[in-house]
């Protein structure tokens, strides 16, 4: 099983200096640490792509003189996000044939850098994370929910859409387009689990009670940990189940560190067996 992830590898300014974060870093670990070969497409500092290939994980870094840089703080539920810094966009003509080789590909922006276009080059099943496409930030960098203007550009190729309820803030008014357009959509609602609409069906999936240390980047392992879960065969319910349990558990350490492997996602599925 080969997934292959394009967006920005992040910078995410922390106390001590900075961690590795961004979609593709979170949903790579993750879909690496559950038994998929990844390559990753992206424009980052090569001393963070030396972290991603610490886990196996192949990476094509473009040329970039600047790193996508943001700083987050929780309150509660909710996260002020400050966007400090973006790399330039990996455009249609970026991306090298292997990409499309894969068995899938996950289009995973943070900060609208991830080209429409490359949507209707892909051969394989396509998914995409469109957070990214989903926000806009100020002149001091305070980042922001808007529409997704570009939806229709991307929708139509889609076979899976994963985001979170907080992502739809600015514009709501799209849920019923994006269930009609694409066959399978997950939406993850942070301790109340996920929802799926399976060609329009409506399922509701509980999650694993955890004890939250550090939620950034509990959507993009929920992504990768479903996809990985559906191309190994498993219904939309109990990939989704899986994704919650691996989503959960990754959110009781800090940064990339709290992201499970198989064996323990599995361990607890077994005490623990969902829908």
């Amino acid at each position: 099983m080969h997934i292959a992830i394009i967006g920005h590898l992040t910078r995410d300014i922390s106390p001590d200096g900075y961690t590795v974060g961004g979609a593709v870093s979170y949903s790579g670990v993750t879909a690496r640490r559950l038994g998929a070969e990844v390559t990753v497409l992206t424009r980052a500092h090569p001393r963070d792509v030396r972290f991603l290939e610490s886990e196996g994980i192949h990476v094509i870094n473009l040329p970039t003189e600047v790193y996508t840089t943001f700083h987050n703080v929780y309150y509660k539920d909710i996260r002020i996000q400050q966007v400090l810094a973006v790399a330039g966009p990996i455009m249609e003509q970026d991306v090298p044939p292997e990409i499309y080789e894969a068995d899938l590909l996950l289009l995973a922006p943070v900060a609208q850098e991830v080209d429409p276009a490359i949507a209707s080059r892909a051969h394989h099943p396509l998914a995409a994370t469109p957070q990214g496409w989903m926000r806009e930030w100020d002149v001091q960098g305070k980042v922001y929910s808007i529409p997704w203007y570009g939806a229709g550009r991307i929708l139509p190729y889609l076979d899976v859409i994963i985001f979170s309820d907080q992502d739809l803030v600015g514009d709501m008014s799209i849920l019923p387009t994006i269930i009609d357009a694409v066959p399978l959509v997950a939406i993850t609602r942070a301790a109340k689990g996920s929802v799926i609409y399976n060609r329009g069906r409506r399922c509701r999936v509980h999650t694993r009670p955890a004890r939250e240390v550090d939620a950034t980047g509990a959507g993009d392992v929920f992504a990768a940990a479903f996809l990985v879960a559906l191309m190994n065969g498993k219904s939309p319910a109990d990939a989704a189940y899986f994704a919650n349990v691996t989503a959960s558990l990754s959110i009781e350490a800090i940064g990339l560190a709290g992201i499970p492997y198989r064996h323990q996602v599995a361990s607890y599925i077994e005490a623990h067996p969902g829908p």
